[in-house]
């Protein structure tokens, strides 16, 4: 009788333990972040964010992937449709999807879109083959240029920039489409002139192109450009430092915009929270994720660039930090 005991004891207690994994598993909340291309800091920023959160999911019950994706455009377009819950956006793009201006103004405003906070700053960067002859912006006319996939940030910067100069794609020889991560190898062969890409720097994929050829960044200057960062708040003036790419050693003066982490309003308060408080909670271990997230602070990435509202969630973690009001 004792063994029968012991044994249903142990039945028991084993039943016991699998209905609580399975209570836990289904109390846990899965989220997906819309990040970039593989070689990007997009792609970085929404691994390093879900490294974070899954440190202690055992305790908050959140638990997160962070898929590669067509960028910016591609990020909004999917949290509209219920397939990411956050991602990462270009403060431009996310400016003119949430008062649907620009390329969405199709679509409308969309108001539910919400703010987390502000990562890095993204210049405008222009890489271009070192014998085609591209000293200046200027000079991409009647060249092969990779303008950026539809659907990504760089594109719809290129898109803003080719506006103000009065350019189509036909100014262009070739007007090429790639992603991301196929641009410096189509560099290397010779497929194209130069290519054009919005990003954080030190990047894996410019460090790629001038290191397989010889390759300059290019200054995106002039008076249209002057023009574009007066008239919109979320474009600035950016510096491009040297020494960071072989071959470049001198400051490269451009512009551009800043990568805003976004969500929307369908996504419950606590699980924001705890991403939130994830990132924050462990800000030294998460600077040093990437080089891109060196220069961070607190004050900026919960102010600058960010058009829609902050969500519930990233709000109340900021209000118990002391970082704004109720």
């Amino acid at each position: 009788m004792k063994r029968l005991s012991l044994a249903a004891a142990v039945s028991g207690l084993i039943l016991g333990a699998s209905a609580f994994s399975t209570q836990a598993v289904a109390d846990q909340k899965f989220i997906t972040i819309g990040t970039g291309g593989q070689t990007g800091v997009y792609f970085v920023v929404g691994q390093s964010v879900c490294r974070m959160v899954n440190r202690n999911s055992d305790e908050h019950g959140v638990r997160c992937n962070a898929p590669s994706t067509g960028g910016s455009v591609a990020n909004v377009n999917g949290m509209k449709s219920g397939e990411l819950d956050m991602g990462v956006v270009q403060s431009d793009v996310h400016y003119r999807a949430f008062n649907g201006v620009g390329n969405f103004e199709e679509d409308g405003a969309w108001g539910e879109m919400r703010s987390l906070f502000t990562m890095h700053g993204e210049p405008l960067t222009v890489v271009a083959r070192a014998n085609a002859g591209i000293t200046e912006f200027a000079d991409l006319k009647g060249k092969r240029v990779n303008i950026g996939n539809p659907g990504s940030g760089q594109r719809n910067t290129m898109d803003v920039v080719m506006n103000a100069l009065g350019w189509t794609v036909n100014d262009f020889a070739l007007a090429s489409q790639l992603d991301a991560a196929e641009q410096a190898a189509a560099l290397s062969d010779n497929n194209i002139d130069a290519m054009i890409y919005v990003v954080g720097h030190p990047n894996g994929s410019i460090q790629e192109a001038t290191t397989t050829i010889d390759a300059r960044l290019v200054p995106v200057t002039g008076p249209e450009i002057d023009q574009l960062v007066e008239t919109y708040s979320y474009y600035t003036h950016s510096i491009i430092p040297g020494g960071l790419y072989r071959g470049n050693d001198e400051d490269v003066p451009t512009f551009g915009v800043a990568a805003t982490f976004v969500s929307h309003a369908g996504v419950d308060e606590d699980t924001v929270y705890h991403t939130v408080k994830a990132v924050f909670d462990n800000f030294d271990r998460f600077k040093r994720l990437h080089p891109a997230f060196a220069n961070l602070t607190e004050e900026s990435m919960i102010s600058d660039g960010l058009t829609a509202p902050l969500h519930p969630g990233a709000k109340r973690y900021y209000v118990e930090r002391g970082w704004i009001q109720e």
